[in-house]
């Protein structure tokens, strides 16, 4: 299911720089998580597996099954959510999955998708927002009221926005040593400006969904982007420093309105 990955001179030497041990892989097919069997193929192709497991108690009790099973002793690697290219310290040495659905996206956006997951390699930061959050998941659920996989949307962007403000200062030390993905995170960044300005807007106007909106946001926080209220919390050194504890602040300041619109519009 994997081969390696010939990669550009430039995202080689990003990964030379942040995570020099990191096997950039090729998947042959798309997923949201790795099959188990195929999973454990990359045994062939690393030193060492070594999965994750965490405590089943840090979930409440109606938590999607693929949560259930990524927090089991199952070998899982990938989640929905996780976008285009997956990294994972689950392997010896780290592992970088590209997925088949990148073919026939921009070089340059590929290029930087690549050099960000080294970059994230490179950090202290868990590999999904259950290793964030560990039994505050429990209490961002109830803060929030939303159905499971709102929740799981709306963990997963808190997530992403707080690894985004780690990752940040290195995207914006890039103007001189790796111009061209400087550029294209740039680029990235000016597609999504246009369509965050209104969230809260488009949120009131059930327009847009709360977890929909969330995700947008945090997605933003990496470029430096400026979030509208409430949003705007998420992009501070608070955020940055007091992480899970902060989002689950956050969410109860806000969440919990939210949740009782959501419940009535379904009655509607």
């Amino acid at each position: 299911m994997f081969s390696e990955r010939s990669l550009t001179g430039r995202v080689e030497a990003v990964r030379e720089s942040y995570a020099p041990d990191a096997l950039v892989l090729d998947a042959d097919r798309d997923f949201e998580t790795v099959p188990p069997a195929a999973a454990e193929d990359l045994g062939l192709l690393v030193d060492r597996l070594d999965p994750h497991t965490y405590p089943v108690a840090w979930l409440p009790p109606d938590a999607p099954q693929l949560l259930e099973q990524y927090v089991s002793g199952t070998f899982t690697i990938g989640m929905p959510g996780d976008g285009s290219v997956v990294w994972t310290r689950q392997t010896e040495p780290p592992v970088v999955l590209v997925k088949p659905r990148l073919e026939g996206s921009p070089a340059d956006f590929v290029d930087f998708l690549l050099a960000e997951a080294c970059v994230e390699l490179s950090l202290d930061v868990p590999e999904h927002f259950i290793g964030f959050f560990e039994d505050r998941y429990r209490t961002l659920h109830d803060s929030l009221g939303l159905a499971p996989a709102e929740t799981y949307q709306v963990a997963a962007a808190l997530y992403d926005g707080w690894v985004g403000l780690r990752t940040r200062p290195a995207f914006e030390s890039w103007d001189e040593n790796h111009p061209e993905l400087a550029a294209s995170w740039r680029d990235a960044g000016r597609q999504l400006d246009g369509r965050i300005g209104d969230l809260p807007g488009a949120v009131a106007r059930r327009e847009t969904s709360f977890p929909d909106a969330t995700e947008l946001a945090c997605a933003a926080i990496k470029h430096g982007l400026d979030l509208p209220a409430p949003f705007d919390a998420l992009d501070t050194a608070a955020y940055r420093e007091h992480g899970a504890d902060f989002a689950c602040r956050w969410a109860d300041r806000i969440g919990r309105t939210v949740g009782e619109e959501s419940a009535a519009t379904t009655e509607e």
